[in-house]
């Protein structure tokens, strides 16, 4: 077996670094995006995360409900794709909020949102009906919102439940 001596290693070592810097060099494939990133993309019923999709189902019936600040845990701004060609065009935004109930009687109520200028100030609420005898068990959850209007290229603010989430909306690379 031969020796190596300083002067191979030396050279192996730029050979390597050589290397390495002309595979970065080359083209690269585009930044991986999670699905919870991408526009439109949407889990039906269980997601890979555990959480289950809910949507606000109208109450039935007469009962009495009380009411509270939906937990929410994460909010994701997907904003839609604007294309290259076209920098002053408007998109719809999607909000993915991820939350938890924190008992089995929980559930969404309303999405009241209003935008004034750069800022959306929205509230989510759950409801759980009086007097209901509920099983304390942690229900994670995924619920899929558009915000109302549309979003030229620029910064945001959506401050939901009184929690600022900044988000961007950026013309797409050409």
């Amino acid at each position: 077996m031969p020796q190596w001596g300083p002067a191979e290693v030396r050279s192996l070592f730029v050979l390597l670094l050589c290397l390495a810097a002309a595979g970065c060099a080359g083209s690269r494939a585009p930044a991986e995006i999670s699905p919870d990133q991408q526009y439109g993309h949407r889990y039906e019923g269980q997601a890979p995360d555990g959480r289950r999709t809910v949507s606000i189902d109208p109450a039935e019936g007469s009962e009495q409900f009380a009411y509270y600040p939906a937990t929410v845990e994460t909010v994701v701004i997907r904003p839609a794709p604007l294309p290259a060609d076209e920098p002053n065009a408007a998109t719809a935004v999607e909000a993915l909020i991820k939350g938890a109930f924190p008992d089995g009687c929980l559930q969404l109520h309303s999405f009241a949102q209003e935008r004034s200028g750069n800022i959306v100030d929205a509230t989510l609420q759950m409801r759980r009906p009086h007097g209901a005898v509920c099983t304390s068990v942690f229900r994670p959850y995924r619920f899929y919102v558009t915000l109302e209007g549309q979003y030229a290229p620029g910064h945001y603010t959506l401050k939901l439940n009184g929690r600022a989430v900044p988000f961007e909306v950026r013309v797409a690379e050409s």
